[in-house]
């Protein structure tokens, strides 16, 4: 039986904390961000988890993480 695969482009943006929930970093932070209130850039500096339905489609692509 072969090993399966992990996903890498997965294994790069999804970190996975010790309660096994998964953290991802927030959307809008690649360009554009004139347009955008000072707090609205420092709140998409915070990492947050990923919702519980994504989660399952998410573990299965990170199989041994």
């Amino acid at each position: 039986m072969p090993k399966i695969k992990t996903n890498r482009s997965c294994r790069k943006r999804f970190k996975i904390t010790k309660k096994g929930k998964i953290k991802r970093c927030k959307a809008s932070r690649g360009h554009l961000r004139t347009g955008k209130s000072r707090k609205r850039k420092r709140h998409l500096r915070k990492a947050t988890l990923v919702s519980k339905s994504d989660a399952k489609k998410i573990k299965k692509l990170l199989p041994y993480s």
